[in-house]
């Protein structure tokens, strides 16, 4: 299989799986959670080049910390996630920079960590990411309905017995390895686009989440595929063609929502 293939596979893949794990980043109202890991994962991946080892297990690790480090200030006295999220947000992608400045002769190029660079991808990256799309969608046929009593109703869950941390730890997993594998598509910056603009897209064209959960995949993989082919016609990064993709889906799905709620009017 020769590069532009692998490409064409990983964008298939990292798509549908950013679409599918990007349902429960909206409906959870997870957004700027998940956009404080994708930048403060930046870190990780460098720290990781600096010492030779994998991209994916440094920007892991690094999740690892960061969920911990969120997790306690939101937890502060007058503090909470928003104020969490947004001091990891820029003091992770500070971090990622400062490595960079100090260690300017790494031996890969650290822009393809803020960008993507998904005609690089490898056989592991691509096994890394099926194998987490399967554990996601292992996770949603086994604990779907679990993970959305807990979404749309957090008192009735607590009510009826269930404890709410092991569904919010879960998510938070899913929503952590979905963001390290995306990294190497669409690089830190933009993950958020490729995780978030399907899943909003499919809550304005659908109703109700199991359509959600079905269609914010196709939409993910479509931006995937399409960008990739988008980056090799017009010569351009394959990362922000995924993402701008992405991002045309959900103004597309604004505008035919828009549409059908002016028809609503009209009628009535």
């Amino acid at each position: 299989m020769g590069y532009f293939e692998m490409a064409l596979v990983a964008a298939v893949l990292i798509g549908a799986l950013s679409g599918l794990v990007g349902s429960l980043v909206v409906l959870r109202q997870r957004t700027f959670f998940a956009q404080a890991l994708t930048h403060a994962t930046f870190p990780g991946a460098v720290a990781a080049a600096m010492l030779g080892v994998s991209i994916p297990l440094g920007a892991a690790a690094a999740s690892v910390i960061i969920v911990g480090i969120m997790t306690l200030i939101g937890r502060t006295n007058r503090q909470g996630s928003q104020v969490a999220s947004g001091i990891v947000l820029t003091a992770g992608f500070a971090l990622g920079v400062l490595l960079q400045t100090l260690n300017p002769s790494l031996p890969v190029h650290v822009d393809s960590f803020l960008i993507g660079s998904i005609l690089t991808v490898t056989t592991g990256d691509i096994l890394l990411v099926g194998g987490v799309l399967v554990a996601a969608v292992a996770v949603l046929v086994l604990f779907g309905k679990e993970i959305l009593f807990s979404t749309f109703d957090r008192s009735g869950f607590r009510a009826a017995g269930y404890k709410e941390w092991p569904i919010e730890l879960l998510c938070l997993a899913l929503i952590t390895a979905t963001v390290v594998t995306a990294m190497p598509a669409v690089g830190a910056i933009l993950a958020i686009a490729l995780i978030a603009a399907p899943a909003a897209a499919a809550r304005l064209l659908v109703r109700g989440p199991v359509r959600i959960f079905l269609l914010a995949p196709l939409l993910g993989a479509a931006s995937g595929v399409i960008g990739v082919l988008l980056s090799r016609a017009l010569d351009v990064a394959a990362g922000p063609a995924i993402s701008l993709v992405a991002a045309g889906f959900f103004l597309v799905a604004v505008g035919v929502h828009s549409l059908g709620r002016l028809r609503l009017r009209l009628r009535a």
